[in-house]
């Protein structure tokens, strides 16, 4: 079994291009979008307690279209502001529209 090892997430304040860098290393697949299963890995990192249901809530709250997974300028605007609101990450938003 091999090991995959992560960049952590910056301290403190962070962008929006530092979260997407940070959320696009567990785009395991490499489509672009981030699934449930995904979201579930890259919170783990942050040794977050339920995972698995702040993975479903974001997921949930993000997918507009309910195809399963977030993608997209809209979508992702939406699983900044879950972030932002239920997981305690500081996102500025300088350089960006969200």
């Amino acid at each position: 079994m091999a090991f995959r090892r992560y960049r952590a997430l910056p301290q403190g304040e962070v962008t929006v291009e530092e979260f997407t860098a940070w959320l696009g290393q567990f785009d395991a697949d490499g489509d672009g979008r981030i699934s449930r299963e995904e979201l579930q890995h890259a919170l783990r990192s942050l040794n977050l307690w339920f995972a698995w249901w702040k993975a479903r809530l974001g997921v949930r709250a993000a997918d507009a279209d309910r195809d399963g997974a977030v993608a997209g300028d809209d979508e992702v605007g939406r699983l900044f502001a879950f972030a932002r609101s239920h997981l305690n990450v500081k996102i500025t938003q300088l350089g960006s529209s969200y």
